[in-house]
Parts: structure tokens; C-alpha cells; sequence
């Protein structure tokens, strides 16, 4: 058994670095990612990795991000209080338009459909669509186009 966490570590910590490169080679400030029970969250400027699985925490590394490990499931960001809030899966770019010359895919009062798009988050130049989670009416629009989102942050409410 303790091979396999030797082993384990060994992985995370591989993992580590490889995202710490990304993030200097990129000049993204911050990288998530998830492979089965093991999640991953590397952010420049606050010197700490989060990994999340039922896995033993990857040694810190000289001059790189310090890494903790939770056998806990991850807590969602909380960022809003509000019940129906529609949260970024990704740190981004929201973009509250198609393209900059056309209307809102949504503004308050306006009612959606499950699946319908409602934004897009842009990530390493790739435009991702926000759809509905559920039907309703948009009740608050809590960015602006071309802000910058963080995972878990709040976008906008579905009543």
C-alpha cells in the first residue's frame, strides 16, 4: 500500500510541475483541471496548489506552488448566495455577446430554456458556451462582456 502512494505523490507531483510550466509558459495566472478523483487547481500570485483526491499531497516544490491534498469531496466555490446562480466552470473571459456587433445572448427579464446558450467563457482562445442549467426568467446579470471570470464565480441568475 504505501508503494502506491509513493506512487501517487510521484504523479502529483509530476502533475504539479507540468501545470507550473504551463503557467509560465502561457502567462495564465491560474489552471484547474480534473482525471478521475484527482483535482487540480495551480494559480500564480497566491503560492498555493489545491489537490483534491483521496491521495497523498505532492511534496512542495522549490520555487513553485505549495501542494495540499483533501481526502474530502472539493467544496464548490461559494461566490453568491444567490439560489439559481449560474457559476463559471472555468476561469476566463465572459463574453455576454456572440460577436461584439450583436445583442446579448440574455438580459434581465428575459426568459430561457434548459440548454439554451446564455454566455460564452473564452479559455486558451476557445470559446466555450454557458448553457441553461434549467428554464426560467433571468433575474440578475452579475458581469459585464469581457470581464474576467474565475471558476466558480457567479455569472448571472436563473429564476
Amino acid at each position: 500500500m504505501a508503494a502506491k502512494s509513493t506512487k501517487s505523490a510521484g504523479t502529483e507531483t509530476k502533475l504539479v510541475r507540468e501545470l507550473a510550466k504551463i503557467l509560465n509558459d502561457t502567462g495564465l495566472t491560474e489552471i484547474e483541471m480534473e482525471k478521475g478523483d484527482l483535482r487540480l487547481r495551480v494559480a500564480k500570485g497566491t503560492n498555493a496548489v489545491a489537490v483534491s483526491a483521496p491521495v497523498a499531497a505532492a511534496a512542495p516544490l522549490a520555487g513553485a506552488p505549495i501542494a495540499t491534498a483533501s481526502a474530502a469531496a472539493p467544496a464548490e466555490p461559494t461566490v453568491s448566495t444567490d439560489e439559481g446562480a449560474v457559476k463559471s466552470p472555468m476561469v476566463g473571459t465572459v463574453y455576454t455577446r456572440p460577436s461584439p456587433d450583436d445583442d446579448a445572448f440574455v438580459s434581465v427579464g428575459d426568459s430561457v430554456k434548459a440548454g439554451d446558450t446564455i454566455l460564452l467563457v473564452e479559455a486558451m482562445k476557445t470559446f466555450n458556451p454557458i448553457k441553461a442549467p434549467a428554464s426560467g426568467k433571468i433575474t440578475k446579470i452579475m458581469v459585464e462582456d469581457g470581464q474576467p471570470v474565475e471558476f466558480g464565480e457567479a455569472l448571472l441568475v436563473i429564476g
